[in-house]
């Protein structure tokens, strides 16, 4: 079964279902049907099934052009039946992996994965786990739930985790030029699904599925851990009367042992402002405490309230409070040319100053829509930039780049800048972070 797989695979003959069609699993769904593989997307979601097959992105970084051309070829195809996974020989799980409110895993939508695949278990298929989770979920939870049907990992089936690094907007790193790290129950597994990315990109294999899934873990960690250090020093810098970006690019000049990081207003999307709080549970349960995730979430978290405070010193000087004052928040995406809201720290500045009886708005050409607002508010997103002049305070919480900043500096009253849009400028209408 190993080698016929393997053929199969490594001649494009292999057909394979993705589970979960967002932000990691359209964009692997297209290209391995670019590859040549057929490609089948599972998803409970109708309105995103229906969008594939019609050749229609939703997603940023997919095209609709590729999107027609394969859907019409019929190497891609959408479908919310998933008795349909058992005509696939790889099956690929993408889904969502929350925090609870107490912020431990919530996996259930991998264990319903998991379950849907066990239905439809079958000799000789390759299931892959992408979903970022703490280390041993494959061995420990999927594992069981497949040999549950007798079949055998290694033997009967194979088994293997491989961490999504989708990275939204990235215009110099896409999914075909970062590598895949991959690491199986056994040696089999971790070739079988090293060919599959193989097919369009460098795949690195590890010892193990634990080992696979604690990279993923250490690279969004990392990330988190010095997010948090710049953005201690900005308060740091604040403190002392510097300019905080000042000093990271003189700093960055160094060609070794200095990697840049920037502060910002908080963190947010699928990955940092979670994964690390994946890894600090699963140590818990090992009686391990990992004080430095749990400081860097403590201080990232933090950064909503500085932006508010500045905010309200900037009007303070204008001899006006944050109550019944008028401001604008550019940029409600979590980061840069995205359409994602999920964990943005534009959405806490907004709460924070609408508890504080703020009169806030926002303009996001990405982001129509925010609900579950503070108060109850649910609130739109403002057509145009023409009556900036009307508002006290304007906050530029993402930074698109295409918004008309020209016309921000030029309109605006008072700035709050905590992205360094208006670098070098001297303006004295601009507040940094």
């Amino acid at each position: 079964m190993f080698k016929e797989l393997l053929q199969k695979i490594n001649g494009r003959k292999a057909k394979i279902g993705i589970i979960g069609q967002g932000y990691v699993g359209l964009p692997l769904s297209v290209e391995l049907a670019k590859q040549g593989f057929k490609v089948t997307g599972f998803e409970v979601d109708e309105s995103k099934v229906s969008a594939i097959n019609k050749g229609k992105s939703y997603i940023g970084d997919v095209s609709d052009r590729d999107m027609k051309e394969l859907t019409k070829t019929g190497k891609l195809d959408a479908t919310s039946d998933f008795k349909n996974l058992s005509k696939a020989d790889v099956i690929i799980i993408c889904v969502p992996t929350p925090l609870r409110k107490s912020k431990d895993p919530d996996v259930s939508y991998i264990l319903a994965a998991a379950q849907n695949v066990k239905k439809t278990l079958k000799k000789g298929q390759l299931i892959i786990l992408e979903s970022t989770t703490y280390p041993g979920t494959t061995k420990e939870l999927m594992l069981p739930i497949l040999e549950e049907t007798g079949l055998k990992a290694g033997k009967d089936f194979f088994l293997a985790f491989s961490p999504e690094r989708i990275d939204p907007s990235n215009k110099k790193f896409g999914i075909q030029n970062t590598p895949k790290v991959v690491g199986g129950i056994c040696d089999c597994c971790t070739e079988l699904a090293a060919a599959v990315y193989a097919s369009f990109t460098k795949a690195q294999k590890v010892s193990s599925t634990e080992a696979a899934e604690m990279v993923k873990l250490l690279e969004n960690t990392f990330r988190a851990v010095n997010i948090a250090l710049v953005n201690e020093v900005a308060l740091m810098c604040d403190k002392l009367k510097l300019n905080v970006w000042e000093i990271i690019d003189a700093a960055a000049t160094k060609p070794f042992g200095f990697m840049p990081f920037y502060p910002g207003p908080g963190i947010g999307g699928h990955c940092i402002p979670l994964d690390p709080h994946y890894l600090s549970w699963k140590l818990k349960t090992l009686n391990f405490y990992s004080r430095f995730i749990e400081l860097a979430g403590e201080m990232n978290s933090k950064m909503p309230e500085y932006v508010v405070t500045k905010i309200a010193d900037a009007l303070n000087k204008k001899s006006k409070s944050i109550k019944n004052s008028k401001i604008m928040i550019i940029g409600a995406a979590y980061k840069k040319d995205v359409s994602d809201v999920r964990e943005s720290p534009a959405l806490d500045v907004i709460n924070l100053l609408l508890t504080k009886e703020a009169k806030v708005s926002y303009y996001d050409p990405y982001i129509p829509e925010i609900r579950n607002c503070a108060c109850g508010a649910k609130l739109r997103s403002e057509k145009n930039l023409n009556a900036l002049n009307k508002y006290d305070a304007v906050v530029i919480v993402t930074n698109h780049t295409n918004i008309n900043y020209e016309k921000i500096l030029k309109d605006s009253a008072v700035i709050i800048d905590t992205r360094n849009v208006f670098k070098n400028n001297k303006s004295k209408k601009i507040v940094r972070i």
